[in-house]
């Protein structure tokens, strides 16, 4: 048959047009941003935010609707209905409280100074909003201020953020700026404001909070003219173009047309008003919000296609992704595009190598840190590099490090954790000498240096007397210091990895005196019991106890815990924890009773931090997170698939309560990606993963060094839920674990799933 050629011509154009169509359904399928949820995590403990950010960023634009209690350590909390501001830096999912620098809030006609409470709207600058028009996704998010009719969107680069406002039509509209707000609260000993011009302000924030010593500059800049009313304590500065001083806040107000948008951006910096703008000319030079908008949803769609999972379940698609997502916050950037950053020792200083900050240490160093050795092995060098300059100019490795700050929060010693755990998987671009001797350092009580009366209480939660009591006495008596049993242990691990790099560099004195030093923990078993005891200096257990008891801010042994969760933090010695107990039986005995007693946890103290409830295996806090991989140890591994699809299950979903307890930085979410993917480092320093059961038929992992790592389910379905039989590039596992350069040279896992409860490695 003869086609005639305009219908051959009009035949192939509908083709193409169809193909085209279809070639973009297709990418807009597997658009990975597009099952990303900001606002999980943001009910109930999850303490995570909605605003706009990039990976690893200084910025984080988000709105804000409460400064006090726990739930505003991101400033957000999603059961409020209404918003303070939006501020430019923020934490997310942490247990305190600190950032919400740079407060902007668009109004109309008059406007309060003050936000005003939050059960009467009407009394200050805060405003209801509609939550039908509240968008996120990554880099973008957008609500509708429904006091005044005005919508706000967000938006931004590493170190600068885009305000896109668009008004009703008013005669007198403009942007309240607040240098008071704070998140939690903290004290600001210093704000300056500097009206350059009519369309450009500078300002400085100095906060002492968590962070004692927080400085924020910026640079704003506005695309429409305005009068600037400045006010110091509430009092207007008239005629006044700068401001040095206390509680200052500003009013840029202007006319505007029915629709009209402003934009406004702010760049950011903790070195000088030079370094704010040169941040803010660098990154966002021009006015396109869509552009940058568009740019922010590029970046991430590069770091999300890292990890390509086969799923047809859109809402299990949804919690990863977003898991991922939150993975990406922190540790963040806190240096300016020229390479000036803020030091530990608060001087200004220049360097190639960046600068990081909000290293919640004590969480990360088990999952998260894990996870970027797999996914950014560079990066987290580039963190390690970080840390050991912090080192040099603090001097010891930080615990909490927050800009640029020493905290000193939390027990342990865990950026040795972290370098450790890099350097064993081969991840050695640092100095390692200097890194041993950082580390060794860290896990000891400095005799020699004098601490003052007054602050220097920070140093004295870096150098507690908890270490010296250890090198007296051989063990931390209860009735000497607080958390005696939980800084015991994680001590006890500490000692343990500083041997195990020793060990590997040939320093062969200190490894044998820091394994000696790692066994410390069998000090606090008590075999009566079964259980780690506070232990008190005359070498009798502290009285009363009950092994469900917590205590979280009182004088107790444990930290947001009690006996029966801290008992298995022994992660480098489960064969010595084993034996404590009287052998594999009586170890798996008491480690399934773990799963299976009551859920009440006792004491009228006993914290938030206690949630996502298994018996009293506690999810929502980091203590718990390796123990369910214990059963690996004791040949039950389908207990161990049991328990980790139940708490992926139940304590993961795709809601704004989808977290069991706080982000933690990323680590609940780090927790999450590598149980979806079949295993877990039980023991960061350890080169070995842990097998587990993959949440997915198929999973591809792009690897930095251009290999890529496939994991394959067969037969995996509701009545298949446990292991039958692991395969590494086609042979079968003869042990529950995998090693860190099987995933680095690029390997093929492959599990047979089943109906059967088997010791699949045998």
């Amino acid at each position: 048959m003869r086609i005639h050629t305009p219908y051959l011509l009009a035949s192939m154009t509908l083709i193409l047009l169809l193909s085209a169509c279809t070639e973009k359904e297709q990418k807009q399928a597997e658009d990975l941003c597009d099952f990303v949820d900001p606002f999980i995590g943001t009910d109930y403990h999850g303490h995570t935010l909605p605003g706009a950010a990039l990976p690893f960023s200084m910025v984080q634009l988000s709105p804000d609707t409460r400064i006090m209690g726990w739930d505003a350590c991101a400033g957000y909390h999603y059961s409020d209905s209404s918003i303070l501001g939006f501020s430019h830096t923020h934490l997310s999912g942490t247990g305190i409280g600190d950032y919400g620098d740079i407060l902007f809030m668009p109004f109309t006609e008059s406007v309060s100074l003050d936000a005003g409470p939050e059960d009467d709207i009407d009394a200050g600058y805060r405003s209801r909003f509609d939550r039908e028009t509240e968008k996120a996704r990554p880099g973008y998010y957008r609500v509708k201020l429904t006091d005044d009719d005005i919508d706000v969107e967000l938006t931004s680069t590493t170190r600068a953020g885009m305000h896109r406002i668009t008004f009703p039509e008013a005669d007198q509209a403009g942007i309240l700026i607040d240098l008071t707000h704070t998140l939690h609260g903290h004290k600001n000993p210093l704000h300056e404001f500097r009206v350059v011009n009519n369309q450009e302000i500078q300002g400085l924030k100095l906060t002492s909070g968590w962070a004692r010593h927080h400085t924020v500059y910026f640079t704003a800049r506005f695309s429409k003219p305005f009068d600037a009313e400045i006010y110091m304590d509430d009092i207007l500065q008239e005629g006044k173009t700068e401001v040095s001083g206390q509680n200052a806040k500003m009013k840029l107000i202007f006319k505007t047309a029915e629709g009209e948008q402003v934009l406004a951006k702010v760049g950011i910096s903790a070195v000088s008003y030079e370094g704010s703008a040169l941040n803010l000319e660098t990154e966002m030079p021009g006015w396109d919000f869509d552009q940058i908008s568009m740019e922010a949803e590029e970046i991430w769609e590069r770091e999300l296609s890292r990890i390509q999972v086969k799923t047809d379940d859109v809402s299990e698609k949804r919690t990863f992704y977003t898991a991922l997502y939150h993975t990406y916050m922190y540790p963040g950037v806190f240096s300016d595009v020229d390479g000036s950053y803020k030091g530990m020792d608060h001087k200004n200083h220049q360097s190639d190598i960046k600068n990081y900050t909000v290293f919640s240490l004590w969480d990360t160093y088990r999952a998260l840190h894990p996870l970027f050795t797999i996914l950014k092995p560079e990066y987290n060098q580039e963190l390690i590099r970080s840390l050991l300059r912090k080192y040099d100019e603090g001097g010891i490795l930080p615990k909490w490090g927050l800009a640029s700050n020493y905290t000193g929060t939390m027990i342990g010693s865990h950026a040795v954790s972290v370098i450790v755990d890099a350097y064993m998987k081969g991840h050695r671009n640092f100095d390692t000498e200097k890194a041993l001797e950082a580390i060794v350092y860290s896990v000891n009580y400095d005799t020699l240096k004098e601490v003052s009366s007054s602050a220097d209480i920070v140093w004295k939660k870096l150098m507690p007397d908890a270490k010296l009591y250890e090198e007296k006495y051989g063990f931390i008596p209860s009735d000497l210091t607080n958390r005696s049993v939980s800084k015991g242990l994680e001590y006890a691990y500490n000692y343990w990895a500083v041997a195990t790099m020793a060990e590997d560099m040939g320093k062969q004195e200190i490894a044998q005196e820091y394994y000696e030093k790692s066994l410390r923990y069998k000090t606090y078993f008590d075999k009566k019991t079964g259980f780690m005891r506070g232990k008190n200096l005359d070498g009798s257990w502290l009285e009363p106890f009950h092994p469900r008891h917590a205590n979280h801010t009182g004088f107790d042994p444990y930290v947001e815990g009690n006996a029966w969760q801290w008992t298995w933090f022994v992660p480098h010695d489960v064969a010595g924890l084993t034996e404590l107990m009287g052998g594999r039986e009586a170890f798996s005995q008491k480690l399934d009773s773990l799963f299976t007693v009551s859920s009440e946890v006792l004491g009228e103290n006993a914290g938030g931090d206690i949630t996502g409830l298994i018996g009293q295996y506690a999810h929502g806090n980091e203590p718990s997170h390796h123990i369910a991989y214990m059963f690996n140890e004791v040949e039950q591994p389908w207990r161990t698939q049991e328990l980790v699809s139940q708490i992926l299950d139940e304590f993961y979903t795709d809601q704004p309560d989808g977290l069991c307890g706080n982000e933690d930085c990323g680590q609940m979410s780090a927790w999450y990606i590598l149980n979806s993917l079949g295993f877990y480092p039980m023991c960061p320093g350890d080169v070995r993963y842990s097998i587990g059961r993959p949440s997915f038929d198929e999973v591809k992992i792009d690897l930095e060094n251009g290999k890529v790592c496939t994991i394959l389910a067969e037969n995996r379905s509701e009545d298949n839920p446990y292991v039958q039989e692991v395969r590494l590039n086609g042979e079968k596992l003869s042990e529950p674990f995998i090693t860190h350069g099987d995933i680095e040279a690029g390997a093929t896992l492959v599990y047979v799933m089943g109906a059967e409860k088997t010791v699949f490695f045998k």
